[in-house]
């Protein structure tokens, strides 16, 4: 067996069997990533399984670091857990039979590791590693004092991530994103693509107008504007995507174009999803899960950045980041507060297109730099662009 790391705490370079608990959605998944990297690099041997939400279970095959997954609805995350206490019995049994020597507990500034830490003790877990606002006293074995603010400039969701499993020895040899998909994904992307009226030759260009929040969704209207303006000056391909849940969402971005767009919503699963942002000219959509993928992937994005969650910006891809500054920035809410969305609904779609024309090469966006929101790595060619309120 390849031995740990040198500089490892000695408790941790024993571990053999890890759960990494990451509850909430794909996106913050995908920007733990790193630092679940840097957990293998450090740990060669270990089996490690990923205690996830129900909607990153489908990213197991996707990300070679982790071994299994095990899903689960946490009542304290936001989710769709009732008040029927038998699956968290059942996942308690289950954790207890699975004889791990330690438990990371990844979370984001504004979440607890705090009951999933009480859920690791109480299945014998000895060593668990979270973020803590207070003393967790014996609910955590290593933890690191989280006096972290949601604020312009803070640090970003995978340096978070990384300076946890840090702060027991643990280094990463890489730090973008991870996310694989296979060459037959490829191949069936391809295949969605001509069958929806994508000439396979031709250059395109992935629109992605979903989101889990109403208050980080770009209007349908103005997406299909850019969308406009990107392909009478490009001449790609405007292929749209989503779930099937958002596919009203896309057919009335369609419906507002004057040029052809197809729709790939509700058709591809995840590593066909990948595929298709991989070899896409650039992606534009709001900030959600696909923006992490192709960041993964190295895809240009260019995304309408709602200023909600300011340290989520795309990681080490080429990026613009697009957003009309507020007063109320920084408000963590899925529905705007203010009635009004101001901070998305007054980004002009000319300068959503001017920065994907940018990104691939093809002209200069037309808008000014403003104020960071988070902060990036010195190598990430990120740019955020935006107006004042």
């Amino acid at each position: 067996m390849t031995p740990p790391a040198a500089g490892l705490d000695p408790r941790w370079a024993a571990v053999r069997r890890l759960l990494v608990v990451r509850l909430d959605n794909l996106g913050d998944l995908l920007m733990t990533t790193p630092a679940l990297a840097a957990i293998r690099h450090s740990l060669p041997g270990v089996h490690m399984t990923l205690l996830g939400s129900p909607a990153t279970m489908a990213a197991l095959a996707h990300l070679p670091m982790l071994d299994e997954a095990i899903g689960y609805d946490a009542p304290w995350v936001k989710g769709q857990a009732g008040d029927d206490a038998g699956p968290d019995h059942r996942l308690l049994l289950r954790l207890g039979c699975g004889r791990y020597d330690a438990a990371i507990i990844f979370t984001v500034c504004t979440q607890s590791a705090l009951p999933a830490a009480m859920l690791c003790r109480l299945a014998q877990i000895p060593l668990r590693l979270a973020h803590s606002r207070e003393n967790p006293y014996a609910l955590l074995s290593d933890w690191v004092l989280d006096g972290e603010r949601v604020e312009q400039g803070m640090r970003h969701e995978v340096q978070r991530q990384l300076d946890l499993v840090h702060s027991v020895g643990m280094q990463a040899a890489d730090r973008r994103l991870v996310f694989h998909y296979a060459a037959a994904h490829m191949r069936a992307a391809r295949r969605r693509l001509v069958a929806a009226g994508c000439d396979a030759a031709q250059p395109y260009v992935v629109v992605h107008v979903g989101a889990t929040a109403p208050s980080r969704r770009y209007p349908p209207e103005r997406f299909a504007a850019a969308a406009d303006a990107i392909a009478a000056a490009s001449g790609h391909c405007i292929v749209f995507t989503g779930s099937s849940a958002e596919a009203p969402l896309v057919e009335r971005a369609r419906a507002s174009m004057r040029r052809p767009s197809v729709s790939l919503a509700g058709q591809l699963g995840l590593g066909e999803f990948g595929a298709l942002l991989a070899s896409a000219r650039v992606l534009v959509s709001n900030n959600t899960g696909p923006v992490h993928m192709a960041a993964a992937l190295g895809t240009p994005v260019a995304v309408l950045y709602a200023q909600t969650n300011p340290q989520h910006t795309p990681w080490l891809t080429a990026a613009r980041v697009l957003y009309h500054d507020v007063g109320c920035r920084n408000c963590l809410r899925s529905v705007c507060p203010e009635g009004h969305n101001d901070c998305l609904q007054r980004v002009e779609p000319a300068a959503v297109a001017a920065a994907a024309l940018d990104l691939m090469g093809l002209g200069h966006a037309a808008v000014q730099p403003a104020q960071a929101m988070a902060s990036a790595p010195a190598r990430a060619p990120l740019s955020l662009v935006g107006a004042q309120a």
